[in-house]
Parts: C-alpha cells; structure tokens; sequence
C-alpha cells in the first residue's frame, strides 16, 4: 500500500498525478507511448499467438512505416537478445514461466524505449529461475543501455541489479522515503557482491527502514 503500482501507472501514463506532474527527460508524461514500455508480472501476452506474432504486434505497431524485412529483423534480434530464437513458433501456453517473461521482455525491448518500465517482473518465478533471469536483465541492459524502472519487494535483487534504490513510506499518503547509492562497479558478479561487506551493510539499512515503517505505519 505504498503506492508502487500508482507511481508505475503515472510514469507509464496510464494514471494522471492529482498534483505536480512526472517528467521523462524534461517532457511531462500526459499519456502512454513507445518512448515507456512496460513489463508486467503476469507477462501480458496474447495466447493464441506465437511467440513471433506477440513482438510482432508491438513492432508492427510502432514502427509500421519501415520495411516488413526490417520489422522482421527487429523481433528476431531481440527474441535471440533474450535466448529465445528456437522458441519463436511456440504459443504462450507451450513455454514455461521464465520463457514468457522472456518474450514480455523482447517485446518491450524491441521498440527500443527510453525507459524500461519493469513491474515485479520475477515475482512469479521459482528461485533459479528467477536468477538467471536477473543476469539475463543485466546483459540485455549492457547492450542496451536503456533507463530502467523496477518494482521490486525482494531487497538481495535491488541490490544486484540496481544503481539507486528509492524506497517509500507507507499509504495512504505515501512519500519517497529514502534514496540509496548502490555503490557495485559493473559488470556486477553475484559471487563478489554477496562477499563484499558493504552489500551487508546497505541490506541491513535497507531491512532497518523497512522494519521501521512495518512497526511505526503512520511514519
């Protein structure tokens, strides 16, 4: 109830502030567009496609003017970014969890945003998975280089993935809270991280605000 999903529609353009405005590189952000794509957790993919057809969708879309042969380019470069290249024939409901949110990914990825906009998108997958995912992300946004936005409650994957982590206060009136530099050099090594003692120290800062908020929710 800290308003996440809220500041999530808001940069998404789905929900209008009641006051102020978001701003995408000095632009306010009044409705949705290409420039921000978002991954939900719940992947968000039309079943009776393949997993072609569901990038396919999102680029014909948007960049229906170039060349069908340049359309086809663009969705089979990203559907092989995320490993997905064997798999293109396939329906949504052939593939296993961590494959959809695969395709959620190439397809957000391949109108080439600005800003990620990624929506607890590991939340649903079991442990390994879900880290393989992670290192996955971190590849795709070294090629990329796009602004990333994620929603996340698990603290160990802020801390590997991340540059910032804002964290909030509680709802109603929920505000940012507080800001942490993550301070990891990339390219970032699970092993390394975990060993370094200051992962431990931001983890138990992180654990210690968060707590707070849990005993004291009107704070």
């Amino acid at each position: 109830g800290c308003g996440k999903s809220t500041l999530l529609n808001m940069v998404s353009g789905f929900t209008k502030p009641t006051a102020g405005e978001v701003q995408v590189h000095g632009r306010p952000v009044t409705k949705p567009g290409p420039d921000r794509m978002v991954v939900f957790q719940n992947y968000a993919l039309l079943p009776w496609l393949t997993v072609y057809e569901n990038v396919a969708l999102a680029v014909d879309e948007v960049y229906g003017q170039r060349s069908k042969a340049e359309r086809d380019e663009m969705v089979r470069h990203h559907l092989a970014m995320v490993g997905l290249a064997e798999a293109m024939d396939k329906k949504p409901p052939q593939i296993s969890g961590g494959m959809r949110q695969r395709v959620s990914i190439a397809r957000a990825l391949a109108i080439r945003p600005q800003v990620l906009i990624l929506d607890e998108p590991f939340g649903a997958l079991d442990a390994i998975t879900k880290e393989e995912l992670q290192e996955e992300l971190l590849q795709i946004w070294n090629e990329n280089r796009c602004t990333v936005l994620m929603i996340t409650h698990d603290i160990d994957e802020a801390l590997f993935l991340a540059d910032r982590l804002v964290m909030m206060t509680n709802g109603p009136a929920a505000t940012i809270g507080e800001i942490v530099d993550i301070p990891f050099r990339r390219p970032r090594d699970r092993t390394q991280i975990m060993e370094d003692p200051v992962y431990y120290e931001l983890r138990n800062r992180i654990l210690e605000f968060l707590y707070a908020r849990h005993q004291h929710p009107d704070s």
